[in-house]
């Protein structure tokens, strides 16, 4: 039989746990409700934190458009980005060990590992199939980019 005690302390364990989760999952949610709506929502290992907070700071003037935000939702949205970013929690992936630190990638499609991977190919194809519209577009080839799945071999 399981005392009060017990029976309180698994609930605030469970509460301490939870938060930090529940947050994440609604910073999960209402970035791809907001970056969705215009475009696929970039999973967030895309960029190093560096970027995130770039972009997020300029949402007036988003790659030519006005995304501008609520604060709050502003800096959840900044904050899922950033706790999933290349470089969390001293993760240094290889293609980011070539960046500079005082330099901000803000386009995916401008990174050598993307470059490297898409080569002529993808710009050729975008330049035959106005439908795609930009490079950027990864859901046009990639039918899992949405979920996080890119392979398409």
């Amino acid at each position: 039989m399981k005392t009060i005690t017990t029976i309180v302390t698994s609930a605030a364990l469970g509460l301490i746990f939870a938060g930090p989760l529940a947050a994440q999952k609604a910073g999960e949610a209402l970035t791809k409700e907001e970056c969705s709506a215009c475009h696929l929502a970039y999973q967030a290992y895309f960029l190093p934190k560096r970027s995130w907070q770039a972009i997020m700071a300029d949402l007036p003037d988003h790659f030519g458009e006005d995304a501008s935000l609520p604060d709050a939702d502003r800096a959840e949205i900044e904050a899922f980005l950033a706790a999933g970013a290349a470089d969390r929690q001293g993760r240094n992936p290889r293609w980011l060990q070539a960046i500079s630190q005082d330099v901000v990638p803000m386009r995916i499609s401008e990174l050598s590992w993307f470059t490297h991977e898409h080569g002529n190919r993808v710009k050729n194809r975008v330049a035959k199939d106005p439908a795609i519209g930009s490079i950027s577009n990864c859901a046009a080839c990639h039918k899992g980019a949405e979920r996080g799945h890119y392979d398409d071999d």
